[in-house]
């Protein structure tokens, strides 16, 4: 471990960084989850609000560089994708 102050606090920050970025990116695959399986099980209605909470979860993890903004953009997709496909198969 250095003894070097800056080098003491970086590591500290880093560290507090990774755990915020953690449960940013394990909260984001959660509802992600959740949402797939709500499609398939097909008993919740409320899909849309489901996918406008991912959403904003997704966009705030991209405005504070969390994820890339093309990483959003294709988890976005994705999940509009499978809307689509379940909207079809209902109809």
């Amino acid at each position: 471990m250095s003894k070097n102050i800056s080098a003491v606090k970086k590591n500290q920050i880093s560290l507090r960084n990774k755990y915020r970025n953690k449960s940013y990116k394990s909260a984001i695959k959660t509802l992600t989850k959740k949402y797939i399986l709500s499609l398939d099980d097909n008993k919740s209605h409320d899909h849309m609000l489901q996918l406008s909470v991912i959403y904003k979860k997704i966009d705030k993890a991209v405005s504070k560089g969390i994820l890339h903004k093309n990483n959003g953009s294709r988890k976005k997709s994705i999940l509009a994708k499978a809307m689509k496909n379940f909207i079809s198969q209902n109809v």
